[in-house]
């Protein structure tokens, strides 16, 4: 396992707004990507990430909703697709390890169904609420090229990526 740079908003925003393509296989390669990218998560910290964040455009997403004095429960994601939305929406306050520092509430289904392989190829359905349902939707955004900033405000979404802007510079100085 290996960590991986996190692309953020500021530097790599055409990347970011590429669209993932589809895997075609789960095999040791496809592991070893989701291995790393689950250990950069943990150590950014955060609890979701796209492989489109660590520059793989490929439909993967790791995510660990565990808090902090639970045991890690890490889950593998390889092309997730949400196949029914609520009607229902449910206000959350988004971070994302892409525009780092940077929190906004969102509106999204409270409820949503989706298929996905998980970390050995196998296909399940499930459904999401709560932080889960807020969790998979911000993560499928991304494989879709979409950041959590594109639902806020010209304005907001400026004043974000200027800030991670600044952030980079300062941090390079």
């Amino acid at each position: 396992m290996a960590l991986r740079p996190i692309l953020n908003v500021a530097e790599h925003a055409s990347v970011l707004k590429q669209k993932s393509a589809p895997v075609a296989v789960v095999d040791d390669a496809l592991r070893a990507l989701m291995d790393d990218m689950l250990e950069t998560m943990y150590a950014a910290p955060g609890i979701g990430l796209a492989a489109i964040q660590v520059g793989e455009p490929v439909r993967v997403i790791v995510m660990d909703l565990a808090r902090e004095e639970e045991p890690k429960a890490p889950r593998f994601f390889v092309n997730p697709e949400i196949t029914w939305r609520s009607d229902e929406m449910f206000v959350y306050e988004e971070g994302c390890l892409s525009v780092p520092d940077i929190f906004d509430e969102v509106e999204r289904p409270a409820k949503v169904r989706l298929s996905y392989l998980d970390y050995q190829g196998v296909a399940h359905e499930e459904e999401a609420e709560g932080l889960f349902a807020v969790c998979i939707q911000h993560e499928i955004d991304h494989l879709e090229g979409k950041l959590f900033i594109d639902y806020l405000s010209r304005l907001k979404r400026d004043r974000a990526v200027a800030k991670v802007r600044k952030t980079v510079k300062n941090d390079a100085a």
